[in-house]
């Protein structure tokens, strides 16, 4: 069982112009606040990889397996050999639009059911609500400004920075 943590955000953008961000290559490295860099492996109309180390030097690869353009995508993130989650984002709206990035972590997903129930709704949940939310407002901030978040922008985060 693995429960999921989902934020949104509403944007003041078309739906185009949030997928033209999303979708570019390296965009992490202008609106994540906990990106220490951002690296392109492939980035093909077929295939999307990239890898993201955060501030704290950790290194995940991503691996998207669904992409529909324009509207979003899914994609694999963990470590290199190590255990993946599922990250789901999409796009919704028109002219003015919402970005909803939903997580479905593995940690901790090997435990009884009780104790992950515990688990994720003392740490993870509120953990990764905070990461989120820290990184749909990059995006906010890099459209509305046209500037690349700095880091640790909107708080440091136990986990990435």
């Amino acid at each position: 069982m693995i429960l999921p943590v989902s934020c949104s955000i509403n944007l003041d953008f078309d739906k185009k112009k949030v997928w033209q961000i999303i979708s570019e290559p390296g965009n992490l490295n202008k609106v994540h606040p906990f990106c220490k860099s951002n690296t392109v492996v492939n980035w093909d109309k077929d295939k999307h990889e990239d890898i993201l180390e955060y501030l704290n030097g950790i290194k995940l690869h991503r691996n998207f397996y669904k992409w529909e353009d324009g509207k979003g995508y899914e994609l694999n993130i963990g470590r290199k050999n190590g255990r993946k989650s599922k990250v789901i984002w999409k796009i919704t709206g028109d002219k003015k639009s919402k970005l909803n990035i939903t997580v479905y972590p593995h940690v901790f997903s090997n435990r009884n059911k009780f104790s992950y129930i515990i688990i994720h709704t003392l740490f993870i949940n509120p953990g990764l609500k905070k990461y989120l939310n820290s990184v749909l407002r990059g995006y906010k901030w890099y459209l509305e400004k046209n500037q690349p978040v700095s880091r640790n922008q909107f708080g440091k985060h136990k986990w990435f920075s």
